[in-house]
């Protein structure tokens, strides 16, 4: 008995165990409701988007000509423009932000120079898109005298997500246990097979929902569109010409709630937004694909 007595005192702990038990609940208890209003915020505000917007939605409306004057336009070349947009933007951002990513990870010697470089492209994806926006208007509008096109829209908005693939590749490269990589080299593959069988596979979780962050902004984004693209389209529901106006959806629904004077104003924004909200969440739905097929090819 004295000897428990003895060790009960000597414990620096023991006076204060059920203080730390109480303090742990508590800490617990928050955490559990404050990530439960904030997903309950989320779903709300949702709901509340699609909720206003999606009955309304018909097949002319998705299709139709947008009007400057007479109610009931649709927003056709515009949701076309927004995927030529992504889709030139992901196809110039996702290669080069990857190789960016996997030299910074692997090859990149480890001096001031290069953690320099980290510190720019850290710096470079928090900076507002506004900046990328003026950047393509000296660019594109300016030095090579191409006006409001969808090219130069592209291509901003890949210099836009470029710093973020990078950063992501990165991190996700150097997350991957190094025990994988030495096995790896001890079964004689060469530093290439081993990037793209052993790294690449088990980082791809990163790399997508990175990937998934910049083609959501992407789409969503209206101020380096507005600057760079312009807010017409040509009018044309299958525009290929990277030359001409480019215009988005999400650009559109900032004209019909600032600028525009059809009557239908209000009534088009709540579709914009149902349609451009749904998207964004079927973006990210389909770029999970490939998350779930590698899990189960690694089990």
């Amino acid at each position: 008995m004295s000897a428990e007595k003895s060790t009960t005192a000597a414990s620096p702990f023991s006076s204060r165990r059920g203080l730390n038990r109480f303090n742990d609940k508590l800490f617990t208890g928050i955490v559990w409701a404050v990530g439960i209003l904030t997903v309950l915020f989320i779903i709300a505000l949702l709901f509340t988007i699609l909720q206003k917007g999606m009955p309304k939605l018909s097949l002319g409306f998705l299709y139709g000509e947008p009007s400057e004057i007479m109610e009931g336009g649709g927003i056709g070349p515009l949701l076309f423009n927004s995927f030529y947009v992504l889709i030139i933007s992901l196809i110039i951002s996702i290669p080069l932000g990857m190789a960016s990513g996997i030299y910074l990870a692997e090859f990149a010697p480890a001096n001031k120079f290069i953690a320099f470089i980290r510190i720019c492209v850290e710096g470079l994806a928090s900076v507002p898109s506004i900046i990328f926006g003026l950047f393509g208007i000296v660019l594109f509008v300016e030095t090579l005298d191409l006006g409001l096109t969808i090219l130069g829209a592209a291509v901003s908005l890949a210099f836009l997500n470029l710093p973020v693939l990078t950063r992501v590749t990165e991190e996700a490269i150097r997350a991957v246990p190094p025990e994988m990589k030495n096995a790896s080299f001890a079964l004689g593959s060469t530093h290439l097979q081993t990037i793209r069988r052993v790294l690449i596979p088990v980082a791809l979780n990163g790399i997508v929902t990175g990937i998934c962050l910049v083609a959501g902004r992407a789409f969503g984004e209206s101020a380096v569109i507005i600057l760079t693209g312009g807010v017409t389209s040509s009018g044309v529901m299958w525009d290929f010409n990277p030359l001409s106006p480019g215009a988005t959806l999400a650009v559109h629904l900032w004209y019909v709630q600032s600028e525009a004077i059809v009557p239908d104003a209000r009534l088009i924004a709540e579709k914009s937004a149902a349609v451009l909200v749904f998207i964004v969440l079927l973006i990210n739905i389909v770029f999970r694909v490939p998350l779930w097929m590698n899990a189960r090819k690694m089990r």
